[in-house]
């Protein structure tokens, strides 16, 4: 009997239902070729239903949200919503109602890709970025006194919880272990100068693997450090584990160096509940429609979301086809416009290589 999933598929703004339509094409070509199947519930919330209703994500989407086996977006983003509103009402919203506590950021270049790296290829740069997802500055513990005062005080606290921290690091732990390639799970802190949050991450660190992870390398490197390891030697890297700020922009100079937004993909993980997978490059809305979209990015998510689910060979077909679909040279560009075929062509093109 055929294992089947339940994928909650939410287009969103601008071109992310786009990108979404080719990443089910090619996940409908991986699941046929390995006899999974998948149930589509498609959900229309984004900045548009937000105009006309005024509604962001209600109650009762969570609670079906929970019923479903994963999520999958294309993008949130509308240019007549003010910003922040979509991000915080759909996006956080989901993310601290279903407890995704970790992100998940592949930094892989692919074959014929560009990076602004002199002299580095897909060989040098293919590590993980493992981010804690609910906890740290981002939570807004903090406060303003005074406000609009030239005595103006402004709070804003990191806040770190043992627990918060052992589960990061046990999913990292274990994912350096599957991914079993240098076996070395480099922590990015900055305890020199954040001596509290910095030390309960290093201590937990050290006792995690001294006592359940042996077989692992343990590593540390400070946050500045490790932006300019990035760039001089990326090779050097095999999974990456931090805190969320410091995730937040280290994987974006990670997108850079793999070559762009247009080939960043993310997912944003319950181990033990409902995940979220996306493309990162945004809802691109001036290209709304024009099929000159890349859709690369939302088809490794697609991707990632399958490896996460469990099924490992559909997820390495998906991402072998995208190997082999950038090393026949066909796909000219990853930016938009520019690829030499469009966005559906490229769906297309992906899907047959699954086949």
């Amino acid at each position: 009997m055929s294992k089947s999933y339940n994928i909650a598929v939410m287009g969103g703004d601008g071109t992310g239902p786009e990108v979404a339509v080719e990443g089910i094409k090619v996940l409908n070509a991986a699941a046929e070729k390995y006899g999974v199947k998948l149930n589509y519930t498609d959900y229309d919330f984004g900045g548009e239903r937000y105009m006309k209703t005024g509604e962001l994500l209600p109650d009762s989407a969570i609670e079906e949200l929970k019923k479903q086996d994963s999520i999958y977006l294309g993008a949130i983003g509308h240019p007549d919503v003010k910003p922040g509103i979509l991000e915080i009402g759909i996006l956080l919203r989901l993310r601290f109602a279903l407890d995704q506590y970790i992100n998940l950021r592949p930094v892989k270049l692919y074959p014929n890709v560009e990076t602004p790296l002199k002299d580095k290829g897909p060989e040098h740069i293919d590590f993980v970025v493992v981010r804690e997802n609910s906890g740290g500055i981002y939570t807004a513990q903090g406060g303003v006194a005074k406000k609009g005062t030239p005595n103006e005080i402004a709070t804003q606290l990191m806040v770190y919880t043992r627990f918060e921290v052992d589960r990061c690091l046990k999913y990292a732990y274990e994912y350096t272990r599957k991914r079993n390639r240098k076996k070395m799970l480099t922590l990015v802190h900055k305890c020199n100068v954040m001596t509290y949050c910095g030390d309960l991450w290093v201590r937990a660190h050290k006792e995690m693997g001294d006592t359940d992870y042996k077989d692992i390398k343990q590593d540390y490197a400070h946050v500045d450090a490790t932006t300019m390891w990035f760039v001089k030697n990326p090779e050097y890297f095999d999974v990456i584990v931090t805190e969320n700020m410091f995730g937040d922009i280290i994987t974006d100079l990670g997108a850079m160096i793999q070559g762009g937004m247009g080939i960043a993909a993310g997912g944003n993980i319950n181990p033990e509940g409902v995940s979220m997978f996306e493309p990162i490059g945004g809802s691109a809305p001036k290209y709304t429609g024009k099929n000159v979209i890349n859709p690369l990015a939302a088809i490794c998510s697609a991707a990632m979301m399958m490896e996460t689910l469990g099924e490992d060979k559909m997820a390495k077909a998906m991402d072998t086809a995208v190997t082999d679909a950038l090393s026949s040279g066909k796909i000219k560009s990853l930016s938009a416009g520019k690829m030499g075929m469009g966005t559906t062509e490229v769906g297309d093109f992906v899907a047959g290589m699954v086949k």
